[in-house]
């Protein structure tokens, strides 16, 4: 027996079909499109996304002949969807956690002092990242489309809720804390949608979804609208926490990094609430069935795979992503050049939105391989950044890092990583931890792994990266990073 697994990503949607023993026996992938109707705006259309979670998951079912248990999602966090509740269209587009045309309203409201207030009861900051500020530019600049919201008539949601509206044909609005507390809607400390913060944002709580645990028998899929399945909906949780569960970092302190279109760093804080002075974000990471919530401390970089597609059609210098190692490899260092892919601001630790990508040190001599090499090189400097106001990095505590995600399978990014953070780099043998970690919530949703202690056994390591470098060479390229990032900040508010 198996169970599917739906990770509606950034860029694309994928489908995996997981095995009782942790393996990937199927898999299909879809790309959906990336709208830009300004700069600064990111936004996807609802429809492709159901599109391509359709044609991912038909392409895994058909790779696969065994039975199927139950379903699991997981997804891009942060983006807004309005929906009919009764047609199931979508009256516009998301808008994307990149996106940042809300960065005036995070500025009016910090002026006006709500920030303190809102990190209070979210642990997160006024930022365009989150939820809330895309909801409440939608009533101000949207007020036709968004009186149907108030009246009722259309659902606001993240992808989860979207993709299980869809899959269900409307019959469940449900969400998990791992997405609701990304919203600045959700109150850490009570576990429930705020009254407080949806009178602040303009949001009307009736809109927003049910909160459910991640794993137990949550919804059930409608065979008409879903590839003829009928399956229990399991799992849900965000991407990045899922890909923490996926990387069975169940005890406090246990920590790993996913590189995706951002890389996203998170340490499991257990039942404490830990709050962070360092940039570091207080979350959810998720619900237990019986109720227990387990927290994280998040530390979110918005461009690093993102920086890598860049190279590949803004700049058009490779092929594919594929390429990066093979062309770093062929320069010994980057000879100087430091490249801050700030290209939508900088999030943790820096917080920056008015930051802007910049490519400093060049000369006569640098070639592509050094703009190249710099790309890895920065995103090895941004995940430092985060790690060293970690509790317990400091002091040892945290003895090791696991990674995942696309671009961990670039072993010169994980020795380079290696070398920057000075502890051993871990990858497992299934880098796509983010679509596991959904597959294990579904799976131990409805019996297929009894406990937590199971899904460990299940983890099995790939290569583990010695820090090899000299650390004084490695200090003094991160002062490098340092000061270029310095010289980026702010960037926006001069053009």
């Amino acid at each position: 027996m198996s169970v599917l697994a739906i990770d509606a990503g950034t860029t694309g949607v994928t489908a995996v079909v997981v095995t009782a023993e942790g393996t990937i026996a199927a898999r299909g992938y879809q790309e959906f499109s990336q709208h830009f109707p300004q700069p600064g705006w990111v936004e996807h259309a609802p429809e492709e996304i159901w599109q391509a979670t359709l044609a991912a998951t038909r392409a895994a079912v058909a790779a696969y002949d065994g039975e199927l248990t139950a379903v699991g999602i997981t997804n891009q966090r942060e983006t807004v969807l309005l929906w009919d509740r009764e047609t199931l269209g979508s009256p516009r587009r998301a808008i994307v956690w990149q996106d940042r045309r809300t960065t005036d309203i995070c500025t009016r409201l910090r002026e006006a002092g709500h920030e303190d207030r809102v990190r209070e009861l979210t642990g997160l900051r006024l930022d365009p990242y989150f939820s809330g500020t895309k909801l409440m530019w939608l009533a101000e600049n949207e007020p036709n489309t968004w009186a149907l919201v108030t009246s009722g008539r259309y659902a606001v949601g993240t992808v989860d809720s979207y993709l299980i509206a869809r899959m269900t044909r409307g019959t469940w609005h449900v969400t998990d804390v791992s997405n609701a507390c990304r919203t600045l809607l959700f109150d850490l400390r009570t576990g429930d949608w705020s009254d407080e913060l949806c009178e602040l944002f303009g949001v009307p709580r009736e809109a927003l979804p049910d909160l459910v645990p991640n794993w137990g028998e949550i919804a059930t899929t409608d065979p008409r609208a879903f590839c003829d399945l009928e399956l229990p909906i399991a799992g849900i949780a965000g991407d990045q926490q899922s890909a923490l569960f996926g990387q069975t970092c169940f005890d406090v302190g246990d920590s790993k990094c996913t590189y995706g279109t951002g890389s996203f760093i998170l340490t499991n804080t257990g039942s404490e609430l830990v709050r962070s002075e360092a940039g570091l974000l207080s979350t959810a990471a998720w619900r237990s069935p019986d109720g227990v919530l387990t927290y994280a401390l998040e530390g979110a970089i918005f461009v690093t795979g993102a920086a890598v597609q860049w190279l590949r059609d803004g700049l058009q210098i490779v092929g594919s992503a594929a390429e990066t190692e093979a062309i770093a490899a062929t320069v010994a260092d980057s000879e100087g050049v430091v490249f801050v892919p700030a290209l939508t601001g900088l999030g943790a630790p820096h917080w920056d939105p008015d930051a802007r990508g910049m490519i400093i040190g060049l000369t006569r001599g640098t070639t592509r391989a050094h703009i190249v090499r710099a790309t890895l090189e920065a995103i090895a400097f941004e995940v430092r950044d985060v790690l060293e106001t970690l509790p317990g990095w400091a002091d040892g505590s945290t003895p090791v890092l696991r990674v995942d995600g696309g671009a961990s399978d670039n072993d010169l990014l994980c020795q380079v990583q290696a070398d920057q953070v000075g502890v051993p780099v871990e990858r497992p043998r299934i880098v796509e931890t983010t679509a596991l970690g959904a597959a294990f919530l579904a799976g131990l949703g409805t019996g297929l792994w009894a406990s937590v202690d199971d899904l460990r056994e299940t983890w099995q390591l790939d290569r583990r990266f010695e820090p090899a470098g000299d650390q004084a060479a490695a200090d003094a390229a991160h002062g490098r990073w340092t000061e270029a990032v310095r010289r980026a900040g702010g960037w926006a508010q001069h053009v």
